[in-house]
């Protein structure tokens, strides 16, 4: 048998049920696989001595990410590479917490290459090169309510999260701490240096993870379109155009964007740009303070479209609401309507970016 029949007998062969719906065909995965990409080395500061071992004689190897990926048969140009937001890892884009497939499974289905990745110091990229504490604190009704779920222990009547019990003991369960502090710049190090390693891509990030994607637009040639689902923090502005913080009833309150070199932040202008956003966000200010903090956070979004614009770019704030869907949480990719999400965010990649 020739090497390449041997490769698609070897080859991962998937149905993917969601709903009520079957594939008729299999998936056939030609190359899968993973590996670690980025971070730093901790030199040994003298000679080992493998009968007295110390930790100056010895070397740590940490700060990487972590990547797993899956290349279909007949794969689209462009990859997809997603990067997850705070207190998640990849898990967050794989099966959804009532069991469903996520978005790694829907968009291999569709044809393209998925790479999904664990940030530094985060999942099993957890190997950090500085101390870092992990307190076992008691939070989870807070992210109930700033994930937009509801209002513990209610969710809001409209929403698109699976509300048996089982489903929201999977989310608290796919939750994960940093194994030390969350540092942007590493987090983009490592991101640069996957687009190196596979060239042209997507860059799909969510929440926390939104921050580190511009950067790594911004650093890598290889990105070739961003899409951003709900962007809470992280947002980028040319040195002299920083819009001032905006008040909120968040505990975060307020909301800050940072400043980058001009000629840098010029460089998101020659990508595509989408910024997905759920429901149950208000226009204006409101006391609820979960609810006010996104509605802050899209405000940045829209003034940092229009800055993208103002320059030549393409960037859009695209809210689901809008386009006909309701009751999205603060993961749209993973509720109850996430087909309808992932055919939404396939459209724009067709139109805009393939």
């Amino acid at each position: 048998m020739s090497n390449k029949g041997m490769k698609i007998l070897f080859a991962a062969l998937l149905t993917f049920f969601i709903g009520d719906s079957v594939w008729a065909a299999p998936l056939v995965i030609e190359k899968q696989g993973s590996f670690a990409v980025g971070g730093s080395i901790i030199e040994a500061k003298h000679q080992y001595d493998p009968l007295r071992p110390t930790p100056e004689s010895q070397t740590l190897h940490g700060d990487h990410a972590n990547v797993s990926y899956q290349i279909p048969v007949n794969a689209k140009k462009l990859p997809l590479v997603f990067l997850h937001g705070a207190g998640q890892s990849m898990r967050t884009w794989q099966s959804t917490p009532d069991g469903r497939a996520g978005f790694q499974n829907i968009f291999l289905a569709k044809g393209y290459p998925v790479y999904l990745v664990d940030q530094p110091r985060r999942g099993d990229a957890g190997r950090s090169t500085v101390r870092g504490e992990i307190p076992a604190s008691p939070d989870e009704q807070f992210w109930f309510g700033q994930f937009r779920m509801g209002i513990w222990p209610n969710f809001y009547e409209n929403t698109q999260f699976a509300t048996d019990k089982e489903s929201l003991n999977q989310f608290f369960r796919q939750m994960t701490p940093n194994t030390g502090p969350f540092d942007a710049k590493i987090v983009t190090d490592a991101m640069t240096a996957l687009f190196d390693k596979i060239g042209d891509g997507v860059l799909v990030t969510h929440s926390q993870g939104c921050g580190p994607g511009w950067l790594t637009g911004i650093e890598n040639k290889h990105v070739k379109a961003i899409a951003a689902f709900e962007p809470g923090s992280g947002f980028v502005f040319p040195e002299g155009e920083l819009p001032e913080a905006i008040p909120n009833a968040s505990s975060f309150s307020p909301l800050k964007a940072t400043s980058v070199a001009k000629e840098q932040f010029l460089a998101l202008t020659k990508k595509p740009i989408a910024i997905f956003y759920g429901d149950n966000i208000p226009r204006t200010a409101v006391d609820e303070p979960h609810k006010d903090y996104w509605r802050a956070a899209r405000e940045m979004a829209y003034k940092f479209a229009d800055t993208v614009n103002k320059y030549g770019g393409n960037a859009h704030v695209i809210n689901l609401p809008d386009q006909g869907l309701h009751g999205n949480t603060h993961f749209p990719f993973s509720d109850k309507n996430n087909e309808s999400v992932a055919e939404i965010f396939e459209k724009w990649l067709k139109e805009g970016v393939e």
